[in-house]
């Protein structure tokens, strides 16, 4: 593709304009800046980002990028220039609800990536996302494909329409030549259905595996649900991905199947019985597919959305791998800033990609490059230029720890999406059904009757994972501090942790904090099965 103009002239009727990396954002109102936050164009700029270059950091570090061929269509080069323009109006998926589809604006265009608004929301809840992304559907595609568009806050279903709201506030929708065509991927094979059992990853927390169902099919990509839990769980994936299994796989491979949240008997679930219960069926084993092993390996170089301010993009590397996921360093920076994402995350990309999509890199921290004025506001956490908010897109910089993602008070927070249904009144999530159009799949109980997903934490409520082998005693909160392990570390020696004088069988290595960010104070916390 050829290289985009990073100074494309802006509209002169546009309420957009150019951030100091030369990203498209719209005009912020003027607000009076709160806890720390400053506008981005305050915030000090690395001096010594122009002059940094791959091929001369590689010879440095005698180091190697990863080939490219390791990367996905999702993550590699794109074939077209990025279209969108600040103030498109388009359809697609809430991250945090990924069975929720909802209609969005371009909030910033910066190279191959958009900001993305939900109407009618607070700008806390925006998120970023690739041009590209299997995610994003053009305004209509919701009607077209009889799915459940949730509209703008404040507006009544049965009175939207698009192309009234486009008109009555003089919007544009987004052509739909911008969205990327996935024909070329292939159907879904006729074997895999709605409604299907499966066998599934919980993405969230790797070594669990757990029942689930197939609850959409779009293209190519499957909505996987778990039974009996909410949909904040469900994820996209491919066929052939190694997070789905036919059901039987557990057993047949002497791993601990979750089962369904309120089952009666989890000792002694049976999937013959369960499939008699729920009036359903399982894809066929036959029709699964062994992906090939990912390919990346340790010290390899490469490009990531740093996932705690995920407006930037960081020189990265490679520091340990398991089975469907990387571990990445951002060169420069502590390792307490490593984590975990997925070998298949849209999140990661060869080197150079930055470059060819026009999208700024951060180069890895040194400290001698960093000037500032005298006198001027900066964060105070090293390698931190002020870029970005703890409180999300709200506020595009700061100059304080208060305000910072990477300063010591706010490391052991969860950064996540903050995910604006959950934070309505539960009598507004009862009134509007469009995020639990899965209730029919999804949420039988094993009567056969309905009944509403919970949605607590997943990690305690299956706690009855932990099996007590021995009647000795534990220390408990030692346990469950992480001394040994760490939550974002994969379980490397199978299911099962040595404690002391005893033996536990875990779904998850122990940890102080579960992912969900609820700490585990006491083991009276847990309720044990048996």
């Amino acid at each position: 593709m050829k290289q985009p103009n990073r100074k494309r002239k802006l509209s002169m009727d546009s309420k957009e304009h150019q951030n100091q990396d030369g990203c498209l954002e719209q005009s912020p109102e003027e607000e009076k800046p709160r806890d720390g936050a400053a506008p981005l164009s305050h915030v000090p700029s690395a001096t010594t980002q122009d002059m940094w270059s791959w091929d001369q950091y590689l010879k440095e570090q005698n180091a190697n990028a990863a080939p490219i061929e390791l990367f996905s269509q999702d993550q590699s080069f794109p074939e077209y220039e990025n279209g969108f323009q600040v103030g498109m109006r388009l359809e697609g998926i809430d991250p945090r609800h990924p069975a929720v589809f909802c209609v969005l604006s371009v909030a910033e265009v910066c190279g191959y990536r958009l900001r993305l608004h939900f109407d009618g929301y607070l700008s806390c809840y925006d998120f970023w996302t690739n041009a590209g992304s299997p995610d994003l559907h053009p305004i209509g595609w919701c009607e077209k494909t009889k799915h459940e568009l949730h509209i703008p806050k404040g507006y009544r279903k049965d009175k939207f329409v698009w192309m009234n709201y486009l008109k009555a506030y003089k919007l544009q929708n987004a052509p739909k030549k911008l969205f990327r065509n996935r024909s070329s991927n292939g159907p879904v094979p006729k074997e895999f259905q709605v409604g299907m059992k499966l066998e599934a990853v919980d993405r969230k927390n790797p070594s669990l595996v757990c029942v689930a169902t197939i609850a959409d099919i779009v293209e190519d990509r499957l909505l996987v649900h778990f039974d009996n839990w909410d949909d904040s769980y469900d994820y996209w994936c491919g066929v052939n991905s190694p997070y789905i299994q036919p059901v039987g796989w557990c057993q047949k491979n002497g791993r601990t199947l979750i089962t369904p949240q309120g089952y009666p008997d989890p000792e002694n679930f049976s999937w013959t019985e369960y499939l008699n219960s729920t009036q359903a069926s399982a894809v066929p084993a036959k029709v699964f597919k062994m992906r090939l092993p990912h390919g990346f390996l340790p010290n390899m170089k490469l490009e990531v959305v740093d996932k705690r301010n995920p407006r930037l993009i960081r020189v990265a590397t490679i520091v340990d791998v398991d089975d469907q996921r990387i571990k990445v360093h951002f060169d420069g920076w502590d390792h307490k800033y490593d984590y975990w994402t997925d070998a298949d995350s849209p999140d990661i990309h060869p080197i150079g990609w930055c470059d060819v999509t026009g999208h700024p890199l951060e180069a890895p921290y040194r400290a001698n490059d960093v000037k500032t004025i005298p006198g001027q506001a900066v964060c105070p956490t090293p390698g931190c230029r002020g870029v970005g908010h703890i409180r999300g897109p709200r506020y595009s910089g700061h100059h304080s720890a208060f305000g910072c993602p990477y300063s010591d008070m706010n490391l052991k927070k969860e950064v996540t999406l903050h995910d604006r249904l959950r934070e309505q009144t539960q009598e507004n999530l009862e009134s509007d059904s469009s995020h639990l159009k899965l209730e029919n799949l999804c949420s039988l109980n094993f009567s056969g009757k309905h009944e509403q997903a919970n949605s607590q934490p997943r990690l305690v409520q299956q706690a009855k994972c932990l099996k007590i082998k021995e009647k000795e005693d534990f220390d408990w909160d030692k346990l469950f501090r992480g001394q040994d392990h760490s939550s974002d570390e994969p379980l490397k020696n199978g299911k099962k942790t040595t404690r002391n004088r005893g033996v536990i069988t875990m779904c998850q290595a122990p940890a102080g904090t579960i992912s969900d960010g609820t700490r585990v104070r006491s083991w009276a916390q847990l309720h044990l099965s048996g």
